[in-house]
């Protein structure tokens, strides 16, 4: 049986080098000379603005991958945003853009090998991509470790060999070498260094190839947009340093001629070595970073037509995961013979190089993107970073990207043409008729009185459930101070618990309890979470800035829904005929609206435990029943006595107690009265203490509790 995600094995460091490594290759160890005579000495300047340029999409892109962590990173965002059509160009051309940049990659490493031995470079190109194909079939992890190890080595070189050369260019005259070399600044004035600037600004695309891999990393809130800050900055820090010293120490013309510009300079500073180890540690930096960018190409570049066959824009059989290996097979092997025809078949570079624009049409899109998931107000769009700036940010990027597109040149334009038709003809060829989602752009002209895609928003429910809560969400406080209602008469009706549980809600929450229970009474299709397995999970928002706070029914014998009277009610039970043993009223402040959407996606994730429901009716207390709904790890019951570490507590106010972290007493029970402790509550022997915390703490409580009993 094949799996149906992929595991999630990739953390900080894992980001940062495969988006690193998908940066640095020709942009840096081909393009500088080529780049340079286009504009001369300004050169440095138009990296410097290029990274600065590429800022929007990789804040747009941080947004989308924090809110929707899927394989296929480009082609999903675009899918679930403007639909199935645009998913479908997006996806192809992603996948054929970074096929050709990482062939291209794998080819360029040749001008470096080339500078010791002369090689056949097509077949070296060829072996490599078959090594790496197999790594990366192996596992992410063992993929992500060699892509470390490529980078780390990248980028150790290459600070040694800017230290190095920034020392030499101040042991000479540094005014007379800016007078020299930097003179005249522009040599085709502002247009130069625009075009320049379109130029080199591919070479800051492999930061957001990041994306495709989003399902498979940790902490996706945390990692992925500061992964990519931090790659970017290391980025511009070497691009602009780097081609500043070898404007600096290479003659003009030399430079504007020379294929291998950093092994060049690296020749004037580092021949205090041993020769020729300087030129050893550049060639070493460029296989680095060559290979790095094909191994972190062929890894990103899997996920497109593996996200594809999910969604069955193509054959199915490219999103299976192996058990043994826990990777896409069949997409990375489709990958790998791709990049092999491209690398027999055609000029690569030529071809890498038309692709560019495409890969510019896909940052407008995913600027755009972000545009239309904020302003489809789904309220499950919950991405745990936001781009700063908005709708500001998006809209320069798009702008930015349309502006460069024009600069690449009518034959790249017509390239990027060509594989938008083909693309659109596929997906009415293949997949028309049988792709009922629509994307999030409907959500859009849902506001103009069109429909909407009811599909996306349950999608994007679980997407909320598979990530889990983030550590400010009070879901443990929730739980362990809810109030319960257990050992009502078999005959009790589904309008008589929701008046008891409005009833018990008001009082929490301050507001009448006649309009609590009208609000709960007149659900709607925001307000009732589609119920099976005998449990209905009934939710509101009110307008006063209150804290979460929840009800738990338990019906042991169930009762069957009257949906008559709840006509919404009707079109969300699963099966009406079924028996409902479980209710769950959870009510909380609009102002904490991704919060409350986060503990109801893990309300849902705990419902649907297998022994769930057998734990629920057999529970002893309406202790036990918080429990059920508690993660274990973070929830401790203790009850206060003379015979454990809990005596020291009696007598002292809450205000008082030192407990381990950010643990808190969330509710105390003291006989048979429920009590909402405060800072002054103190506490007595044979008081039951529900306290909630961090794992660790939690830990921390059960050794000393345990450590005191013997």
């Amino acid at each position: 049986m094949e799996h149906e995600k992929l595991e999630k094995q990739l953390g900080l460091w894992d980001v940062f080098a495969i988006s690193t490594g998908a940066m640095f290759s020709s942009g840096f160890f081909l393009l500088p000379g080529i780049a340079a005579a286009e504009t001369g000495p300004s050169v440095f300047l138009a990296y410097f603005f290029a990274g600065v340029l590429v800022l929007p999409t990789m804040f747009s892109v941080s947004e989308l991958c924090t809110a929707m962590p899927r394989a296929g990173g480009t082609y999903y965002f675009i899918d679930r945003s403007l639909g199935p059509v645009m998913g479908t160009v997006g996806g192809f051309g992603s996948w054929l853009a970074l096929v050709l940049k990482s062939a291209f990659a794998l080819i360029g490493m040749g001008a470096y090998i080339g500078i010791f031995i002369e090689v056949p470079i097509t077949l070296v190109a060829v072996v490599l991509t078959i090594i790496f194909g197999i790594i990366n079939i192996v596992g992410a992890k063992e993929s992500s470790f060699l892509q470390k190890v490529l980078v780390a080595a990248l980028l150790g070189i290459m600070f040694f060999y800017i230290v190095q050369g920034l020392f030499h260019i101040f042991s000479l005259d540094f005014f007379e070498i800016t007078r020299r070399q930097f003179s005249p600044f522009y040599i085709n004035g502002i247009n130069g260094v625009l075009a320049t600037i379109g130029m080199v600004f591919v070479s800051y695309a492999g930061l957001t190839k990041v994306a495709s891999i989003a399902e498979e990393v940790e902490d996706p809130d945390k990692n992925i947009p500061l992964g990519m800050i931090l790659s970017l900055i290391v980025a511009v820090f070497v691009y602009v340093v780097g081609v500043y010293l070898m404007v600096a120490l290479l003659e003009p013309s030399a430079l504007r001629s020379d294929l291998t510009p950093v092994a060049t300079a690296g020749e004037v500073f580092l021949n205090w070595l041993p020769e020729p180890t300087g030129l050893v540690l550049v060639v070493i930096a460029a296989i680095a970073a060559f290979a790095s960018t094909g191994n972190a190409g062929i890894m990103s570049a899997s996920r497109y037509p593996m996200a594809m066959g999910r969604d069955k824009l193509i054959t199915s059989r490219f999103s299976e995961v192996s058990d043994r290996y826990g990777t896409p097979i069949i997409s990375i092997v489709g990958t790998v013979l791709l990049m092999i025809f491209f690398l027999i078949a055609f000029d690569v570079e030529a071809v890498a190089k038309l692709a560019s624009a495409f890969q510019l049409l896909l940052f407008a899109l995913l600027n755009l993107a972000v545009i239309v998931m904020r302003e489809s107000k789904i309220e499950e769009y919950d991405p745990g970073f936001n781009s700063p700036f908005y709708p500001w940010m998006q809209i320069a990027g798009m702008i930015i990207s349309v502006f460069l597109i024009l600069e690449m040149g009518l034959l790249s334009i017509l390239f990027t043409a060509i594989i938008a038709v083909f693309s659109v003809g596929w997906f009415y060829y293949y997949g028309y008729g049988t792709i009922e989602r629509e994307g999030a752009l409907y959500h859009v002209h849902a506001r103009l009185g069109k429909r909407r895609d009811r599909g996306l928003e349950h999608e994007m429910r679980n997407i909320l459930r598979e990530k889990g809560l983030r550590d400010e969400d009070p879901y443990e406080e929730v739980v362990a101070r809810s109030m319960v209602i257990d050992n009502l008469d078999p005959g009790t009706s589904y309008k008589e618990i929701i008046r008891k549980a409005a009833s018990l809600l008001a009082v929490r929450i301050n507001i009448e309890e006649d309009k609590m229970f009208d609000a709960f009474r007149n659900v709607n299709q925001s307000g009732l979470i589609p119920m099976g397995r005998g449990v209905a999970l009934n939710h509101l928002r009110v307008q006063k800035d209150v804290r979460s706070e929840m009800v738990l029914v338990r019906m042991k014998e169930g009762i069957t829904m009257d949906t008559d009277h709840f006509e919404q009610l009707s079109q969300s039970v699963e099966d009406p005929t079924q028996k409902v043993r479980v209710f769950i009223f959870l009510v909380s402040s609009e102002k904490h609206s991704g919060s409350h959407l986060r503990i109801l996606a893990h309300i849902a994730e705990m419902i649907d435990n297998r022994h769930f429901m057998k734990r629920w009716v057999n529970a002893e207390d309406e202790g036990e029943l918080r429990e059920i709904m508690l993660r274990d790890e973070r929830f401790i019951n203790l009850t206060v006595n003379e015979t454990d570490i809990t005596a020291e507590m009696t007598g002292k106010k809450i205000k008082d107690i030192e407990l381990p972290g950010k643990s808190l007493i969330a509710i105390l029970k003291r006989k048979d009265d429920i009590i909402i402790p405060h800072g002054n509550t103190e506490i007595k022997l044979g008081d039951e203490l529900s306290i909630v915390g961090e794992i660790e703490d939690i830990n921390q409580l059960r050794e000393m509790k345990n450590r005191s009993r013997h």
